[in-house]
């Protein structure tokens, strides 16, 4: 009996001997399958989609007449709305006859007389100048007969009155036919040009203010938002259309103070959204240089842990217009 329970003792120590190097081998891989499960991965931060938004307004009021809605893709220079412009369209209409006027003005005055009135000027004389050659012709008679004694002094001096004032005649007709090819003063010339350059500045002015009562796109973007409907009163300066450009598509993540120094404006990231099976690529475009957080206390190493700073990544175009502010969004440093 005692043979046999040293028997089976023996067997078993033999079978426990055996046993453990397999154990050895079983524990080592459990601890490196732990090792490497527990080996560290990028570290993911959480952020959201922000936008900057374009608010459209005029600068003068009125009734408004939408061309968009909301959530409408529009394309630069498209229309966005108008307001009633009654009263600038007669405006500009007044201002425009004006400068009409202005510049007719202008023109008659750097022209002569008319043609029929240089005329009549012309024939007045050709009357002065053969009525001057008669009293030519009479004053020579004269002269003749009063050098025999045929006529008296006094005869004499008439026929000479009569030349001369025929003469003088037919000079200033001279000089009325050069007048008349001159056009008015240079003074009033400048007047008028002066005018001219007034009212249309004025009439830029209205062209102006008529085109400020409808407004266009700046850029290709998203309606985001209209805050009128067609029909309702706007005041002076107050938005109509908010847009949401590509370039206003931001992603927004909070960075502790310790890892700062690893990221820098232009540092490529890669942004995770729900939905989305690739992931997207952005810059860093801004790094806030205050702190979102800071403690009531003064820093030490303990408290610049909690710390956090506010940083800004921008998106390409085509990526951005799929993107929507608030989403949430998972972000790594790195490329």
């Amino acid at each position: 009996m005692k043979e046999k329970n040293r028997s089976q003792s023996s067997a078993e120590a033999q079978l426990t001997a055996s046993s453990r190097p397999r154990r050895f081998f079983i524990l080592l891989n459990l601890i490196l399958g732990l090792s490497a499960c527990s080996a560290p991965a990028p570290e993911t931060l959480h952020g959201y989609i922000e936008g900057e938004f374009v608010y459209v307004a005029a600068p003068s009021a009125g009734v408004v007449a939408l061309s968009v809605a909301k959530g409408e893709q529009v394309q630069k220079g498209s229309p966005l709305f108008a307001l009633e412009s009654v009263a600038e369209r007669d405006l500009l209409d007044e201002a425009a006859r004006r400068v009409a006027q202005a510049r007719a003005a202008l023109l008659d005055s750097e022209k002569g007389l008319r043609p029929t009135e240089v005329a009549a000027l012309r024939a007045r004389l050709e009357q002065t100048k053969s009525a001057l050659s008669l009293a030519e012709n009479e004053l020579t008679r004269q002269q003749k007969l009063f050098a025999t004694g045929a006529v008296s002094a006094q005869s004499l001096d008439r026929r000479l009155s009569e030349r001369d004032q025929q003469l003088q005649l037919k000079e200033s007709l001279d000089a009325e036919l050069k007048t008349a090819a001159l056009g008015a003063r240079a003074d009033q010339q400048s007047a008028a040009r002066a005018n001219v350059k007034a009212l249309e500045a004025a009439l830029a002015r209205a062209e102006w203010e008529l085109g400020q009562k409808s407004r266009k796109a700046p850029e290709n973007a998203l309606v985001f938002d209209t805050l009128y409907r067609s029909g309702e009163w706007v005041p002076a300066g107050r938005p109509v259309v908010s847009l949401l450009p590509p370039g206003g598509v931001k992603g927004r993540f909070y960075l502790s103070e310790g890892r700062l120094a690893s990221v820098k404006v232009g540092s490529p990231v890669q942004v995770t959204v729900d939905g989305f099976r690739e992931v997207i690529s952005a810059k860093v475009s801004f790094i806030s240089p205050r702190p979102e957080y800071t403690p009531p206390v003064i820093y030490s190493r303990e408290n610049r842990a909690r710390l956090v700073y506010l940083i800004e990544v921008t998106f390409s175009p085509e990526k951005a217009v799929n993107l929507h502010p608030g989403q949430p969004v998972d972000i790594r440093l790195g490329s």
